[in-house]
């Protein structure tokens, strides 16, 4: 037998091996994307990706094959989420608002197969996902210029639903008209009272009138309806398309790194014990009502080694002038320190609950 006829010999029962492998891991594939579309997670994690390949590289000691093997690994990664997108393509994704809205928009990019089903108030759309008529929301819980969601926050701490996931979308406002409208031409705008005030420089810049809508999406439809060159809409870019208006200015926010965090949020809990590194656990508490009470429970988290990245308060409804917190921390994730830590902190408390856990996910 020549080296040539060996060689392919060889290919030929490696190939085999591998078709058989890689029958296994698809067969762990599908376990994984049953798994995330029980839990609200998204397909895409391009952490654990980056993970796992410099993980596995290390197992190729020759050098030049390096770049090869990356290369190999990304292919099968791609094949793989390719596989699971098939497979979760049936998920019905509760958000509140209307299509072209920044909930909408931040749905789509996060389960860009999802089925996204709109509800009129935050209320409703969580209570789709409690009832099962929709598997997982996701909600506004922060804006970085107008701060956290009250409503939001108000049914995560009174509800049943756990946070899987915080995605942060860059809010950007633009200046969209109808054809044959220009920057010149437009006397009024409309939009949500939010954005108005994002934008009151430029408004008053071009002495615009400011005219208060439901939300970014219905101001632009409203625009489109009226036809006139004289109305313009502030709005996202999806909405210019959505509603066939021309973008007459980009940008127009006063404050360019505007950003919403979304959280995604279903029936099941992540486990705790899977946050990797770089990862936060999300608490919401309510101390009990004696001096010193809300001191001893955040020394209680430092101790332990968690760190707060923030520490939100919301009037409790049921008592006047006491309160509950949420707070996100970072540390050690091991499941027995944060067993340790909730069972200290819990002397501490009149409720507490482990909302859930969230990597530091790239912006939408």
């Amino acid at each position: 037998m020549d080296k040539l006829t060996e060689a392919r010999q060889s290919i030929e029962q490696i190939d085999k091996e591998m078709a058989r492998l890689f029958v296994k891991r698809m067969g762990c594939s599908e376990q994984i994307a049953q798994y995330k579309s029980a839990n609200g997670i998204p397909i895409l994690d391009s952490g654990r990706e980056k993970e796992l390949i410099a993980k596995n590289e290390e197992y190729v000691e020759n050098e030049n094959l390096k770049p090869y093997y990356r290369h190999f690994m990304k292919s099968v990664m791609d094949i793989s989420k390719q596989y699971q997108h098939k497979l979760t393509e049936r998920m019905r994704i509760a958000y509140s608002g209307v299509e072209g809205a920044f909930a909408n928009i931040a749905s789509r990019r996060i389960f860009p197969d999802g089925e996204l089903i709109a509800y009129r108030s935050f209320k409703e759309a969580y209570n789709s996902v409690v009832k099962g008529d929709c598997d997982v929301l996701v909600m506004p819980i922060e804006n970085s210029y107008a701060g956290e969601v009250g409503q939001a926050m108000d049914l995560m701490y009174e509800g049943d639903l756990f946070i899987n996931g915080i995605y942060p979308l860059r809010i950007r406002q633009n200046l969209l008209g109808v054809k044959g409208s220009s920057i010149e031409s437009i006397k009024k705008v409309l939009s949500h009272p939010q954005a108005l005030d994002q934008c009151a420089d430029y408004i008053a810049e071009h002495d615009y009138e400011p005219v208060k809508a439901d939300n970014t999406a219905v101001a632009a439809k409203q625009v489109a309806k009226l036809n006139d060159i004289t109305v313009a809409a502030i709005a996202s870019k999806e909405t210019a398309e959505l509603y066939g208006l021309t973008l007459l200015d980009h940008d127009i926010n006063e404050d360019l790194q505007n950003t919403t965090r979304f959280a995604v949020l279903s029936r099941q809990r992540e486990e705790i014990i899977n946050a990797r590194e770089g990862s936060t656990v999300i608490l919401m508490f309510s101390v009990k009502n004696e001096a010193g009470m809300l001191a001893e429970a955040i020394g209680v988290i430092g101790k332990h080694g968690f760190s707060m990245n923030s520490l939100k308060s919301r009037p409790l409804k049921t008592l006047s002038w006491q309160y509950y917190f949420y707070t996100e921390i970072e540390g050690k994730h091991a499941s027995e320190k944060i067993n340790e830590m909730v069972k200290e902190l819990s002397g501490y408390c009149e409720s507490l609950k482990i909302l859930g856990a969230s990597m530091d996910n790239p912006e939408l």
